[in-house]
């Protein structure tokens, strides 16, 4: 998505800031050369036969060529090797960005439906979770999640394999997938809960308010994926500040996905100026073309000033399952880092 140019200034504080990711897919996350490798490593003959012809299959057009890519995606993971290596460059292509943390949604049903098991799923990305914090100090955690119209069989497969093979390093569990009512997912939430997993569910992409309701009500949500349709309910909105819940906002694959017709018209800065507590990140970075830093300054080109970047940046480390040390640490980097940039951030402590 193209964007007006940010000066120089802007650029220079974007790249500066320290940043988390909290709304971010493991699959999705995908470059067109690691999905190459992976093809050419298990004979997947369906896919282009030369990396510059599967880069061009590989860019975005529409959505339902967005859902073709990603199922392929998927469906050449196939052992714990496959699995380490994505993850391994999903990580530095975060740390290229300043990502500190962040959060990833993993399609785990989409795995465990093709007959993956968890433990190969979890070992695989476990690997590379280990080797990147101590090669580049970047810490991944993890949010399996199920597909909410596949139904409520699919759900509990998931949250059984999570609390049966689930390492340490997963901090939620999630639905995704086309938008359907929540409320039959209830128990299986409350089971993740139990385990003392974040209820991390999207919710208000396409669905409308209601969906986010339900989120809140019937799975106890902690954090809303996308719910920019709270925006056509007052009432909800009043809610989401009143209990400071957050709301993890992609604006790019927003666009692309259709939930916005053009960037301009992205409700983001009203939901700011509404007192809501966003984030910011990029869903299926490769898939949409996208990264945090182009996400940082396609915002700032609605009309943000610095210190909303500055905000953003601050309410991911606050709406984040880091340590409060490590969030404490963090936000005083923040603060170091816009008042060298001449940015007023007060209360980032």
């Amino acid at each position: 998505m193209d964007t007006n140019p940010t000066p120089a200034a802007v650029d220079a504080l974007i790249e500066d800031l320290p940043k988390v990711e909290l709304h971010v897919h493991l699959e999705g996350s995908m470059p067109a050369d690691t999905l190459f490798a992976l093809a050419r490593k298990h004979g997947l003959t369906q896919l282009p036969d030369t990396l510059e012809a599967l880069q061009e299959w590989y860019a975005f057009t529409d959505f339902p060529h967005f859902v073709e890519v990603y199922l392929e995606s998927v469906g050449a993971l196939r052992d714990e090797e496959d699995f380490a290596l994505l993850a391994s460059v999903v990580a530095r292509r975060l740390v290229a960005h300043n990502v500190r943390y962040a959060e990833l949604h993993v399609s785990l049903y989409g795995h465990l439906m093709r007959g993956v098991p968890a433990r190969v799923v979890f070992d695989g990305i476990e690997h590379a979770r280990v080797a990147a914090e101590r090669e580049h100090g970047i810490q991944l955690r993890w949010v399996p999640d199920f597909p909410a119209d596949f139904g409520l069989e699919s759900a509990q497969e998931t949250v059984e394999a999570v609390l049966r093979d689930g390492p340490h390093s997963v901090v939620g569990f999630g639905v995704g997938g086309v938008e359907t009512p929540l409320e039959q997912y209830a128990g299986v939430f409350g089971r993740a809960r139990a385990a003392g997993l974040a209820s991390l569910p999207h919710a208000g992409e396409h669905g409308g308010p209601e969906r986010v309701r339900e989120a809140l009500d019937a799975l106890r949500a902690e954090r809303v994926g996308h719910g920019i349709d709270s925006m056509r309910d007052p009432e909800l909105v009043a809610r989401l500040v009143d209990e400071q819940v957050p709301v993890d906002v992609s604006p790019t694959s927003n666009v692309c996905t259709r939930a916005v017709g053009e960037i301009g018209d992205h409700p983001l800065p009203s939901m700011l100026d509404a007192g809501l507590l966003v984030t910011l990140n990029t869903d299926d970075p490769t898939m949409f073309g996208t990264d945090l830093t182009r996400e940082y300054r396609a915002v700032y080109d609605l009309g943000l000033f610095p210190a909303d970047l500055v905000r953003l940046a601050a309410n991911g480390v606050r709406a984040s399952y880091l340590g409060a040390a490590r969030r404490h640490a963090l936000l005083e980097e923040i603060g170091a880092v816009a008042e060298r940039h001449g940015v007023a951030a007060p209360g980032l402590q």
